[in-house]
């Protein structure tokens, strides 16, 4: 049995950890199954957007129509696409290898390796332990027990981007991010393409105003249905047919495409680590059950990024990394501040959160004004021609602490990331942006519009004036 100071499990957010133990002068062990980088470099966040903004911008050239710009779309080149998408993510990979490799303190096992004790780790044919570990080894796509759906070929996000040529349609099970993005994606590349939820919202865990917009506008070009339960997945030739029942109205109907898309959930990796040998807990999911200082239950032992099921965004695993760290190093402990993740989500359009949503908000039992505008109040927003974009802002009442925003629109991600700053920023209310000139006319206007409509949503409408 080999000792290191630190033993580090997966080779995401991981990798932060590795670089400040070597850089402490540590011995480290770093163990990774598959390829170095993890879901966000691999088949995550980076080759999504190496996709999803192809789509944007046709979809962006579309819009121009509108506004006098005449414009045609004379094809796509997905080989150029796809060959881009790999480009991108393989040479991150081997500059991540390359690393990994110069320094000879960094002991490297590309293997799957499980906990056999205390402790300790049977990684291929080597058993390694050490008294600091780090559980980074995050989730993958969850497979849905559907009748059929094992006698049909399908997709996950892990290894959707393996395809060599477009299908001529796909049919996505799911309606959360993952779905809306490819589904953005197949769409604008002129892929016939269906979404098919559970769920009778489309985002659920979006604020409903937020996924009503994108129903609205992504359904222009993807077929949603929602509130259906799949009765069944089959064959049908070169095709695969999805049967759905109407939880509503009972209708059942069937839908064919050349490729489906399983987007219905994430699985945690913590079962195939065996975790429990050395006293780790799991929830009912599987998924590690951390403290506010990302301990585990066994002492020396922490976990982070999706592999807690918590907050599955790869900043958020990155934030953790140094948590755990701080943490690891000090007596007096950090514990995470989770109250102004942000978020963003790349599909038609693109919808930006931070903070709470007003369900959250309710059953805390905080007494808070929400305010709404639309990008068309602003002049900006008017000049776009944008008649759909939509911000949604909470606010705790009498302190004017932001609690969330909601943003569904273009630049959604950027104009959530200032209302991120200002709750991490002095008291956390909207006063530097009170007392801040904005640019004229610039999208940012938006923001103060709806700040400025700021309401009690327990008084009725035009109460005030009576």
């Amino acid at each position: 049995m080999e000792e290191f100071d630190l033993i580090i499990i997966g080779s995401g957010a991981g990798l932060n950890l590795v670089d400040a133990a070597l850089n402490k002068g540590m011995k480290v062990a770093l163990v990774e199954n598959g390829p170095l980088g993890g879901t966000c470099l691999n088949r995550g966040c980076i080759p999504s957007k190496v996709w999803t903004y192809p789509a944007e911008m046709i979809r962006d050239m579309e819009e121009g129509n509108r506004l006098g710009i005449r414009s045609r779309l004379e094809g796509v080149d997905f080989d150029t696409i796809r060959k881009r998408t790999w480009e991108v993510v393989l040479r991150d990979r081997e500059n991540i290898m390359d690393a990994v490799r110069q320094d000879p303190r960094l002991r490297f096992y590309n293997v799957t390796a499980r906990f056999v004790g205390d402790h300790a780790l049977q990684a291929g044919d080597s058993t390694i332990r050490s008294n600091q570990i780090v559980i980074a080894a995050g989730a993958r796509s969850q497979v849905p027990a559907i009748p059929g759906l094992q006698d049909v070929p399908y997709k996950l996000s892990e290894n959707i981007f393996d395809i060599a040529s477009l299908p001529k349609s796909i049919i996505f099970l799911g309606g959360g991010y993952k779905s809306c993005e490819f589904a953005h994606f197949f769409s604008a590349m002129g892929v016939k393409s269906s979404i098919i939820q559970r769920n009778v919202r489309l985002l659920p865990e979006q604020e409903p105003e937020i996924g009503y917009v994108v129903e609205k506008k992504l359904g222009e070009h993807v077929s949603i249905s929602t509130g259906q339960t799949i009765v069944e997945v089959r064959r049908s030739g070169d095709e695969v047919e999805v049967v759905r029942k109407d939880q509503d109205s009972g209708l059942v109907e069937t839908e064919r495409a050349e490729m489906l898309f399983l987007g219905t959930g994430m699985h945690s990796n913590a079962p195939g680590l065996n975790v429990q040998a050395t006293g780790v807990r799991t929830d009912a999911r599987g998924y590690v059950i951390v403290n506010e200082f990302l301990e585990t239950s066994a002492p020396g032992i922490w976990a982070l990024g999706d592999i807690t099921g918590k907050h599955m965004f790869r900043h958020t695993a990155n934030y953790e990394s140094q948590v755990v760290w701080y943490n690891m190093n000090n007596k007096v402990k950090a514990q995470v501040d989770e109250h102004a993740i942000p978020s963003a989500v790349y599909t038609y359009p693109t919808v930006g959160r931070v903070g709470l949503t007003e369900a959250e908000v309710r059953s805390r039992g905080i007494s808070y004004l929400v305010g709404f505008a639309r990008y068309s109040d602003v002049a900006k927003g008017n000049a776009m021609g944008d008649d759909y974009g939509l911000v949604k802002m909470l606010v705790e009442k009498g302190t004017m602490r932001i609690l969330g925003a909601h943003i569904a629109g273009k630049q959604a991600d950027l104009l959530v990331q200032q209302i991120t700053y200002l709750m991490n920023a002095e008291d956390g209310s909207y006063r530097p942006m009170a007392r801040s000139q904005v640019i004229h006319p610039s999208l940012s206007e938006v923001l103060i519009k709806a700040l400025n409509h700021l309401h009690d949503p327990s008084v009725p409408p035009h109460a005030h004036d009576q």
